[in-house]
């Protein structure tokens, strides 16, 4: 399934029914009066984040939504059925924006939330609404009101506890598939990861999501490499966790070209907490590796911490670090719902 965090959505709520203009006719009675009955009213466009859902691929083979229109009033008092509402369903951490894509309608942020994206017209009043003791036999009935009908655009921000940031080939999806059962895709090349990934990750007993995206490169708030159109999904983060290669050529302009990208980021992911590491510490000699130490210590202003995700020296003290500052936090609902599929239950004992 490929992964779609965009979607531009044109949503038209339903009509009101026309009211109906109707006498009672019938033998015996000779003052009937009027019967007409009111117009039934359009169905709404309803949003709702739904569990099971963590892309909005959905909306790229159907881009148009449309409610029923509200049936016509009938003869005999009878009303219009109403029309049935639309449900757009959406993962968590999806917002809303109007077409300007800017003004933000709704952001959904737990499971189970439910927005009206657009009233159904009110059905029109019958003949039969309109009669009083002074106007017995009203031959006047309203139209239906119309729907409403407007482009939105969806956008998608994952919900995680925690996000990897670094520069293309950084060890970020080696260092995610070692913490959880997720897989993504591992190459010695740049970008390899196309899109973000989740994974749920098991420390001292606590769990948390943990979200890698694709590499930032100098210029990507400008459109470079895959640009920072990704960072989006790290905004929700509580702490995050910056990689930087041992291998490159200086650790120090590799940790600063990121942070100047977050900083750019108007999502203000250059405030969060940030927890700095060294990774591939296997793969240079010492000497190299307390050169490089040096270099990122005095770029980030703190002692970073050392790891390889390849051999899983160092893994359990940065996962430790980012369980202190996510702290007695509620776990976020994706962590609840998604248990770890290569735990084994243990039997009660006794």
């Amino acid at each position: 399934m490929k992964f779609l965090d965009e979607a531009k959505v044109y949503i038209r709520s339903g009509d009101g029914g026309n009211g109906c203009v109707a006498f009672r006719r019938e033998k015996f009675i000779e003052f009937g009066g009027p019967s007409g009955g009111n117009g039934g009213r359009g169905g709404d466009i309803i949003i709702e984040s739904v569990d099971g859902l963590n892309t909005l691929i959905d909306y790229r083979y159907q881009q148009h939504f449309k409610a029923p229109k509200g049936g016509n009033g009938m003869g005999k008092d009878r009303h219009g059925a109403n029309g049935k509402s639309v449900v757009l369903k959406v993962p968590v951490g999806t917002q809303v924006f109007d077409e300007d894509r800017e003004t933000l309608l709704h952001d959904f942020t737990e499971l189970g939330e439910k927005f009206v994206l657009a009233k159904g017209g009110n059905g029109g009043f019958g003949n039969a609404h309109f009669k009083s003791s002074t106007n017995r036999a009203p031959r006047n009935a309203n139209p239906g009101a119309p729907g409403e009908e407007r482009w939105i655009w969806l956008r998608l921000k994952l919900i995680a506890d925690a996000g990897l940031v670094g520069l293309p080939n950084a060890g970020k999806s080696t260092f995610l598939s070692v913490v959880s059962a997720a897989r993504p895709k591992i190459a010695d090349y740049p970008f390899t990861t196309l899109h973000p990934q989740l994974g749920v990750v098991n420390s001292g007993g606590r769990e948390f999501v943990l979200a890698d995206i694709p590499g930032l490169i100098e210029g990507a708030h400008e459109g470079a490499g895959l640009g920072d159109r990704f960072l989006g999904h790290v905004e929700r983060c509580r702490v995050l966790l910056h990689l930087v290669d041992a291998t490159c050529e200086h650790a120090g302009k590799a940790y600063k070209t990121v942070r100047t990208e977050l900083e750019l980021y108007e999502g203000q992911l250059a405030d969060k907490v940030e927890i700095v590491a060294l990774n591939k510490i296997d793969a240079v000699t010492p000497d190299e590796l307390k050169k490089q130490k040096d270099r990122l210590k005095r770029a980030a202003k703190k002692t970073p911490l050392l790891l390889s995700g390849a051999t899983g020296a160092g893994v359990q003290d940065a996962l430790r670090a980012l369980v202190e500052v996510i702290g007695e936090a509620p776990v976020s609902s994706k962590a609840k719902s998604q248990a770890e599929p290569w735990a084994t239950p243990v039997p009660p004992q006794g």
